[in-house]
Formats: C-alpha cells, structure tokens, sequence
C-alpha cells in the first residue's frame, strides 16, 4: 500500500512539474504589446539615465554633436553643451549628403569668434534656399541669413570667416554628369547682406575655393580625372576671374593635378597641388608646393610634399 501511494504521489509531483513548464513556456511566448514595451523603455532610461553627449572632436575643446537627433556645440570639450536651433536633416540637404554621421567638410565654422553653420530649405523637392544661421556669442544668441533663394542640387558647399566682416560662400549644383553650375557669394558686413559675385564661367566641378583677403581669391576645378591644374583668380573681390598658369616640370605633369587653396607666406603666396582620387605617385599622398610672386596668376613648382608636413 506504501509503495502504491508512492508511486501516486511522484506521479502527481512530475505531472505538476511539467504544467507549471507549460505554462511558463506559453506565458513567455505570449505577444508582448506596445504599452509594455514602452513602459520597459522608460524603466531602462530611468534606470541608465540621460545620454551622455560625446563631441565629434575628443581631443578638441570647441566641437560639436549630432546625438539625439540635435545640433549641439561645446567650447569646454564637452562639459556642457548649447543646442543650435537648425532641424538636423537640413544640414544634409541637396544631392549630397555626406554620411550625415558628421557636418560636411566646410559646411561649418566653430571658433572662439564664430559659430555658423549652413543649410538648405527645401520646397516641393527643390532646393530653393540656401541659409546661413550664426552666432558671435558661443551659441547664446541666434541669427539667421538667406545666402540665395535661387539653388537647386546643392553640391560642393564651404563657408568662412576672414575677421568679423569679411566672410564668403562658395556652392555648386545642378550637376549633369561632369558639369555644374558653381556661385560665389561674399559678405561685408559680419553676416547680413551678400551679394553673388561675377561668374567665372566655368563649369567643371568645383573641388575647393578660398580667399585670402577681401580682393583675391581662388577657385579650383577637376574631380573626375584630372590632368592638370585648373585654377581661377580674381583680385578685384569676385569681378573678374583669371585662370590662372602653372608651370610644372615634364616629371610631375598628370601627377599633381588638383590645387588646394592657396595661403599666405612671407612675400608670397603658397598652394599644395594633390594627386586627385586616383593618384598613385609614391603612394598618392605626396603633394607638390608651388609659389606665386604674382599674387597667383602664376605659379613655379618648388618642391614635393611628404603627408605629415
């Protein structure tokens, strides 16, 4: 009879073992609804608090971040942070966008002077409005220019600041294979009134463009397979552009083909001409340095240009 009850009892404990497995299997294959999601999300985000922002540029103290879907700028390396009141994805306007990870190269200046920072507005899938929003106080107060109502494309696009005045904007658009339209625009008055500048005529792709003081600045072309230096001047402020000659040594032709901005130095003016995307020339990193007497209408090769120089 013992063993008779025995042999029940242990019946009756593995067949409660195996409901009380069943009904944890059904209960954890049960469809978890939306409510019970989001309450888990705000329990997570209470319990691991804000997210800590991270600047772009770590080992940097002015930089800025793209976390939590925003614009913010540090000037103490990330100790704290001022939101700039642009909607993020019209940073990335236009037919190129960049990663949209990081602001496109040029498209931005933070310093201890300036934070601006460009972007288009868009109307019925056209660019129609290129933008300026900039602030002379580190973030604390805003202010808002049209650079140009008249873009469609946008492209190549840069921006800068030579002192509290001056400042320029080169863009391009409307691109067709390997043309495009490309505009210059200069300001002189810190930040209100620009005016469009004589076009150069050109309409290769523009790769980079600059101005070394309020006269004279310099536009470079070549983005597909260059052969040579293509580069244009003006020292009238954007009236006229001149293309402008570089002479360069039969064992360096079709190897250095695309100028950078030019700068300043000493009594002259200096460029590093690279190899394009497709240069091959000692690892395709080495540059040539070319030196103008003329305020860059010509140019003399001086010498090739390690990467870390």
């Amino acid at each position: 009879m013992k063993k008779l009850m025995l042999v029940v009892s242990s019946l009756m404990m593995i067949g409660l073992m195996i409901g009380m497995f069943f009904y944890e299997k059904q209960r954890s294959s049960k469809p978890v609804t939306q409510k019970e999601k989001l309450e888990a999300q705000v329990k997570e985000m209470e319990q691991t608090g804000p997210e800590v922002l991270q600047p772009m540029a770590a080992d940097e103290e002015i930089s800025y971040t793209l976390q939590n879907d925003e614009l913010s700028i540090t000037y103490n390396n990330g100790e704290t942070w001022t939101k700039v009141p642009i909607n993020r994805e019209l940073l990335f306007q236009g037919e190129y966008n960049g990663n949209e990870q990081e602001l496109i190269e040029h498209s931005y200046i933070i310093n201890n002077k300036i934070a601006a920072f460009l972007y288009a507005n868009t109307s019925e899938g056209y660019q129609n409005k290129l933008l300026l929003k900039y602030s002379f106080d580190k973030g604390k107060t805003w202010e808002e220019t049209v650079i140009t109502d008249k873009i469609i494309g946008l492209r190549f696009r840069k921006v800068d600041f030579l002192n509290e005045s001056f400042g320029y904007v080169i863009i391009s658009g409307e691109r067709t294979m390997s043309f495009e339209a490309s505009t210059v625009f200069l300001i002189h008055d810190g930040g209100s009134s620009w005016q469009e500048t004589a076009n150069s005529g050109v309409t290769r792709l523009i790769s980079d463009g600059g101005f070394i003081n309020e006269s004279t600045g310099f536009l470079s072309f070549g983005t597909i397979n260059p052969e040579e230096p293509d580069v244009y001047v003006t020292e009238d402020g954007g009236e006229t552009w001149t293309n402008a000659v570089f002479q360069i040594p039969d064992e360096y032709k079709r190897i250095f083909v695309t100028a950078e901005v030019p700068i300043k130095e000493g009594n002259h003016l200096a460029v590093l001409v690279n190899q394009g995307a497709n240069g091959d020339y000692k690892g395709g990193k080495v540059k040539g340095k070319f030196l103008s007497d003329d305020n860059g209408k010509t140019w003399e090769f001086q010498q090739e240009v390690e990467p870390n120089e």
